[in-house]
């Protein structure tokens, strides 16, 4: 198993594909891509599993809760508006990253197809 492993931005296999859970759906109809890079165990932390990935989706507004969660984004395409509760609302583009962390409550909005390098430990 390899300790050094490059994040392809377009992987060539297939990703895994999915929509929006009704329950989280707020308008449009997102459809998302996933392409799973690297899994790992975090033995040395609380975590359990870090994950990391590409991840793709087509415009729409959703719920996004995190629960135990912690997620590191940094967009290579596309504009997004994040709003935690009770907090005012953040417009992320190609180039910004950013940190989503347990606990956070909010939406999430898809201003145009977007497109990401995530890293996600549960």
């Amino acid at each position: 198993m390899a300790l050094l492993v490059p994040v392809e931005t377009a992987p060539e296999f297939a990703p895994k594909e999915g929509t929006a859970a009704p329950d989280r759906l707020l308008e449009g109809a997102p459809a998302y891509k996933t392409w799973q890079l690297d899994t790992a165990l975090a033995e040395a932390a609380k975590w359990g599993t870090i994950r990391t990935g590409v991840w793709e989706t087509t415009e729409g507004k959703t719920i996004s809760i995190k629960g135990d969660t912690f997620e590191f984004c940094h967009i290579l395409s596309g504009r997004c508006e994040i709003t935690e509760d009770g907090g005012e609302p953040r417009i992320f583009g190609a180039g910004d990253s950013f940190v989503m962390k347990p606990g956070f409550k909010g939406t999430w909005n898809t201003l145009e197809p977007l497109r990401k390098i995530f890293v996600i430990a549960s």
